[in-house]
């Protein structure tokens, strides 16, 4: 019979044993701290500096807010979860997780996409910029975003709350989706996954195909700028299509194909889930020359 109180799963983690169980606790404790070191001083410097005023600089907050509290969805628990034998999990937690992973990584991909508009307007309309990109206009684009990410996470839960257990509930990941809920599902899961892929998978795979156009878009635009226009635009564009590349490339593997698992899969969600939240604040720090100044004007000149 269908069992559709499923009260508790057991999340199988990373990996087994006790040696390899140490290594991930001490390894992914100190990326996850030195994620939430990294978008903290990002935040900070952001708020407390006077040079970073700009629209782009008033996303790249909203960024590192998304990237601290989407890695914050999974890295706590798979640190716990390295000490202990059975990783048990609540159907509400799951359920809270699927909902707040989604959440906050649509939070990701919708202000990746305002900050490459941004990045458009300033170097495709320079003369419009501080008129299209005012005050008023991006916290209107802001709030649209959390709006667009209760509507994704709202339809993901709903797809997950629908889906009869029975037999196992073991899940073979460290964190709760639904690519492994479907797997425990006692019903044809046909139609849900191309749900699924309709909804996740074409939010990755339109929108990195968008950012992508924009970035093209872009970078001929930038033919009848100055030498030092053009540095200075391809440097920021240029960390801006990193950090799209490297999230959304894992983003499409998972979500856009049938239901079926790869051993591969932990690894790849593994780097959207955990290494781009700690890789952002790294990637527009270091390439990022105003930033660079910022922070050692505010953190290392009153020390």
């Amino acid at each position: 019979m269908y069992n559709h109180s499923m009260t508790e799963f057991i999340l199988f983690g990373l990996t087994e044993g006790p040696e390899k169980q140490k290594a991930i606790f001490g390894v992914f404790l100190i990326l996850y701290l030195m994620t939430l070191i990294g978008n903290f001083l990002i935040m900070v410097t952001i708020k407390m500096s006077q040079t970073l005023g700009s629209p782009m600089y008033f996303f790249l907050f909203y960024l590192s807010f998304a990237d601290t509290c989407f890695s914050t969805t999974t890295a706590p628990r798979l640190i716990l979860d390295a000490l202990i034998q059975k990783k048990l999990i609540t159907y509400n937690e799951c359920m809270t997780q699927v909902f707040a992973v989604h959440f906050f990584g649509c939070m990701d991909v919708l202000v990746l996409i305002l900050m490459a508009y941004d990045r458009y307007v300033a170097i495709c309309k320079p003369l419009q910029y501080i008129t299209i990109m005012n005050q008023h206009i991006c916290g209107i684009l802001v709030i649209l975003t959390w709006i667009g990410s209760g509507i994704h996470s709202s339809a993901q839960i709903f797809l997950a709350l629908r889906l009869p257990f029975c037999g196992s509930n073991v899940i073979e990941h460290y964190f709760c989706d639904l690519q492994p809920l479907l797997k425990l599902a006692c019903m044809d899961t046909y139609v849900i996954n191309l749900l699924v892929v309709s909804n996740s998978g074409a939010i990755c795979m339109v929108s990195f195909i968008v950012l992508l156009i924009s970035y093209i878009v872009i970078l001929y635009s930038l033919r009848n700028h100055s030498t030092e226009g053009r540095r200075k635009a391809l440097s920021t564009c240029t960390s801006h299509f990193i950090v799209v590349v490297i999230f959304f490339g894992p983003c499409i593997f998972i979500y856009t194909r049938p239901p079926t698992t790869f051993p591969i899969d932990k690894m790849v969600s593994l780097f959207y889930t955990i290494g781009t939240p700690l890789l952002n604040p790294l990637i527009y720090t270091l390439r990022n020359a105003e930033v660079k100044n910022a922070m050692k004007k505010l953190w290392v000149d009153k020390v």
